[in-house]
């Protein structure tokens, strides 16, 4: 509530001034926080973000992310936060609003009409005060309403039917970054396993999910790093460079020949797999090597190919073979 509904209510109220120092400083250590666990993060005010986690986490291992996510941030920053998941950042937003305090909330398609329609109008950001005014005057209270109504409330204006196409989860917005990144990494830990040939598709999946961030972060890396945990906390690692244009069949070969060359104590059962890309051609001055060029084209038009299919249909729809 505002101040003035607040001292109305409790006259004796105490008010402290803001310390936006300390705000600025608490929204800069967390956009970094997320951004070393979110490919794509993007800061939309000092206290509201939105992350892309499409290809990067399974959509059945999200309340898992996003609960250890809620809980890692109030241990190491001491903020109490919530957080909300859904296809769209509309909804995501919407379902944050539900989740607090402290708390999750995740809008599936299957039980998307449940939550979204008895929602009343004006708790859903871009309707205003007049958007509202307008809404009650014909009778629409509750989203579920709005969307009953679609063509009455489509005809009032272009911005009225993209507001529609929100409210139904029908229309988002590319995340935008303004954090740049210097790596980007994904890992798994599980029970140990001995099975090298089950070991090696965990690679292929994993390069592919990392592959799959890579190119919506738009950049080349030049410098990739595979780490090996075993059990009885024994590790091994190794590193390689290479200034080439990035192609999704190249990283997974990558990775396999990373993971044989790792993997020095073959008698042991591993326990973590990590994969990491640094040294974007943006930020090095490593020049691309021209050996192969026309090939890796024919190799990047594909990849581009690939892409656009697993954003539109979800990142498993096209797999390499070795990963079945």
């Amino acid at each position: 509530m505002s101040i003035r509904e607040a001292l109305q209510l409790c006259p004796h109220l105490i008010i402290k001034a803001p310390n936006m120092s300390l705000y600025q400083k608490l929204s800069h250590e967390l956009h970094n926080f997320l951004a070393k666990r979110i490919p794509l993060v993007e800061q939309a005010s000092i206290d509201e973000f939105y992350g892309d986690v499409s290809g990067w986490v399974e959509d059945a291992d999200v309340p898992k992310f996003i609960d250890n996510l809620k809980h890692e941030i109030k241990k190491n920053l001491h903020l109490p936060v919530s957080i909300g998941a859904s296809k769209t950042r509309y909804i995501a937003k919407l379902a944050t609003t539900y989740a607090k305090p402290f708390g999750t909330k995740i809008i599936y398609e299957d039980n998307f009409d449940t939550f979204v329609n008895p929602i009343k109008v004006e708790k859903f950001a871009g309707i205003g005060k007049g958007m509202r005014t307008r809404l009650h005057a014909v009778h629409i209270h509750t989203l579920g309403e709005l969307r009953q109504r679609r063509g009455t409330f489509e005809s009032w204006s272009p911005y009225a039917k993209e507001l529609y196409k929100r409210v139904s989860g029908l229309s988002d917005a590319p995340i935008k970054t303004s954090h740049k990144r210097k790596s980007i990494g994904i890992s798994r830990t599980f029970d140990a396993l001995y099975d090298r040939v089950e070991l090696k598709r965990r690679v292929h999946v994993l390069a592919r999910h990392l592959s799959f961030a890579i190119l919506k972060l738009e950049v080349i890396p030049t410098v990739f790093h595979l780490s090996i945990s075993y059990e009885g906390n024994i590790s091994s690692n190794k590193n390689i460079s290479l200034a080439e244009i990035f192609t999704d069949k190249k990283f997974d070969s990558l990775c396999i020949k990373l993971f044989n060359e790792a993997d020095t104590q073959k008698r042991l059962h591993l326990i973590r797999l990590s994969i990491n890309c640094s040294s974007f051609t943006r930020d090095s001055k490593k020049e691309l090597s021209l050996i192969g060029f026309e090939e890796s084209q024919k190799m990047k038009k594909l990849t581009s190919a690939v892409q656009i299919l697993r954003q539109r249909y979800g990142i498993d729809t096209l797999k390499w073979a070795s990963e079945l």
